[in-house]
């Protein structure tokens, strides 16, 4: 009976290394698995929320529209219809967390445009009126460089 209780003290118990190699390498490939998923989905999000601050901005823009028959790019104008934006004047070229405001070749014609966090740039330019009317989207790497029809050519984003 002791030499059995002395086999048993003896006895090492644990994982062998080739179970632990086992475990990490699955590790592994589920995090290689996971981060470009993750990183996908954020970009994702950060063009979003620009999209989403252009929609803001652009229905601030239809607001002043309504009450004037003219768009606007003076910032602080459309601030106070929203101010949870900040804008900057007659750019389609605006620093980080901006939104860009310019008029085309009218007040009839504006553009709103701003870049996300992933470093995608956002447009909408809206014709109230004339032939062309109607809004456009832009999406690219580069800010668009006018507003006008030929630069806002997609459809949506």
């Amino acid at each position: 009976m002791y030499k059995r209780l002395a086999a048993l003290k003896d006895k090492e118990e644990g994982f062998t290394l080739i179970e632990l190699m086992v475990v990490v390498l699955i590790i592994a490939i589920l995090i290689a698995i996971a981060i470009p998923t993750f990183l996908g989905a954020r970009q994702r999000a950060q063009d979003r929320a620009a999209q989403s601050d252009i929609r803001n901005a652009f229905t601030a823009e239809k607001t002043h529209y309504t009450d004037t028959e003219a768009y606007t790019d003076v910032g602080a104008t459309i601030d106070a219809i929203e101010p949870s934006l900040t804008y900057q004047d007659n750019s389609l070229n605006p620093p980080a967390n901006t939104v860009g405001l310019d008029l085309g070749a009218s007040a009839q014609e504006v553009c709103v445009v701003k870049q996300s966090n992933s470093g995608q740039w956002f447009g909408l330019r809206d014709q109230a009126t004339g032939a062309g009317s109607g809004t456009t989207y832009f999406s690219g790497a580069a800010a668009p460089g006018a507003c006008n029809a030929a630069t806002f050519a997609l459809t949506e984003w």
